[in-house]
């Protein structure tokens, strides 16, 4: 087999198929929120523009637990990156992962050829940071992409399917616990989802199941939730989980898990067959860029640019953006947040940077402008801090944060689908995509045996 082909596309090993240009070329690795944003704002007359992903798709991370929950379908929070592309000429898209980068060469490398480029943003994002321990890794589930939302869904309702041919044992119980690790915005909307379900929507469907026996558990190693949000919104929030029967343990930590025992840092141990695991996040570092790294980031400037190694010149054609990119000041001496709209605001501001780089105008130091923070809990519950110590919480706080995440969202099909899925599960309770599309392997052969018992 010729490997430089695949199916009916070519790949020319030196530009990918990527035409030749007299204009100066941008690669761009990543289409999360920094990429998706800086390519929208991007003249493409003034530039060749290139995005790579290993995805086809962008996705908006902040819904996946609604996927896992069977709330929302995959595709209502995801976007084709080609129609992201399709509207300008000159920009194209490669389905690749881009394994290294050359900057003496200035180019990147993947497994089917490389690109030259002049300028490059680094926009990878971040992925599930899990310490160093190899079970926690092994045996959790992540919720980092729609593959992560769509396992841990078929998880939960193949578990809800082996309980009920479990009834009467004492397996039942361990079947019925979940424990979720981490309680930032992920883990605190995670368990109120679960706590919904288990009231509105299981019984119902699984009415021979004693859901009373069902355990959330929310674990988080400081002393509040949400430990970014203001004290009150962190304690309405705290309050909100356990009036719905989650049991936060604050000041918590998880020592291990084996796929059975969770052990905890004082010694308690939880029987469960999921564990969530929303603890942390570390950056996609590229390999082959000799960097300043700061939190195991990307150092940039106040123009995104990244610090060559001993802080003190920077690549003059390498940007970093997003979770990927450390950038602090007076306000954030500790870096930016890890949070979607600073990829937003820096792919925003990188792409109108260009444009005047281009017509020799003067560039301005980006500036983060916090638009506010906020978390659902559930239904009619959730927090809001706004500038001017604005604070919402209940009704409004929840009304907002549908509104916020509805506006972010890719493409008007997906802000009508999403709209009209939470108006439904509103008036009715109904979350209606419970299906196991997808087995999870960890359980699907135990739970096929089950059946085929159960039938004999």
């Amino acid at each position: 087999m010729n490997h430089s082909q695949t199916g009916n596309f070519n790949f020319e090993p030196d530009n990918l198929s990527i035409p030749s240009t007299h204009k100066k070329r941008i690669v761009i690795i990543g289409g999360g929120f920094a990429g998706i944003n800086f390519v929208e704002k991007i003249n493409t007359k003034l530039y060749q523009v290139v995005l790579f992903d290993r995805y086809n798709y962008h996705t908006f991370q902040p819904l996946l637990y609604q996927v896992a929950t069977a709330g929302l379908e995959p595709d209502s929070i995801c976007g084709p990156l080609r129609k992201v592309c399709k509207s300008k000429k000159d920009l194209y898209f490669r389905m690749l992962k881009v394994q290294r980068v050359d900057t003496k060469e200035k180019r990147v490398h993947t497994l089917l050829g490389s690109l030259e480029y002049d300028y490059l943003i680094i926009a990878t994002g971040a992925k599930t940071n899990y310490f160093g321990n190899d079970n926690i890794e092994k045996h959790a589930f992540p919720l980092k992409q729609v593959v992560h939302a769509l396992e841990l869904r078929s998880q939960l309702f193949q578990l809800f399917e082996k309980a009920e041919l479990r009834r009467g044992t004492d397996e039942v119980d361990r079947l019925l616990t979940f424990v979720i690790v981490g309680g930032g915005p992920t883990g605190v909307e995670m368990a109120g989802a679960l706590a919904e379900m288990k009231k509105h929507v299981l019984p119902h469907d699984y009415p021979e199941i004693d859901f009373t026996k069902m355990k959330v558990y929310l674990l988080e190693g400081v002393d509040r939730l949400l430990p970014a949000m203001s004290e009150s919104s962190s304690e309405s929030s705290r309050k909100y989980l356990e009036s719905m029967g989650v049991d936060v343990r604050l000041n918590t930590f998880m020592k291990d898990y084996d796929g059975r025992t969770v052990v905890l840092d004082n010694g308690e141990e939880i029987l469960t067959d999921t564990v969530v695991w929303a603890a942390g996040v570390k950056s996609n570092i590229i390999d082959g860029i000799d960097a300043d790294l700061n939190k195991g980031r990307f150092h940039v400037d106040e123009y995104n640019r990244v610090y060559a190694p001993g802080n003190q010149s920077v690549y003059e054609n390498i940007y970093a953006l997003g979770d990927v990119a450390f950038q602090f000041s007076e306000q954030y001496p500790n870096g930016l947040p890890g949070v979607a709209p600073v990829a937003i605001q820096q792919g925003d501001y990188l792409g109108k940077s260009f444009n005047r780089i281009a017509k020799n105008k003067e560039v301005r130091p980006f500036n983060y402008l916090d638009k506010g923070t906020m978390a659902t809990v559930g239904r009619n519950k959730a927090v809001a801090d706004l500038p001017l110590n604005i604070r919402f919480s209940g009704f409004i706080g929840w009304v907002t944060w549908m509104f916020v995440h509805l506006m972010y969202l890719i493409g008007f099909r997906n802000k009508l689908v999403v709209f009209v899925n939470w108006l439904w599960s509103y008036l009715n309770y109904d979350r209606g995509i419970r299906l196991i599309i997808r087995p999870a392997q960890k359980n699907w052969e135990e739970t096929d045996e089950l059946i085929e018992k159960s039938l004999q």
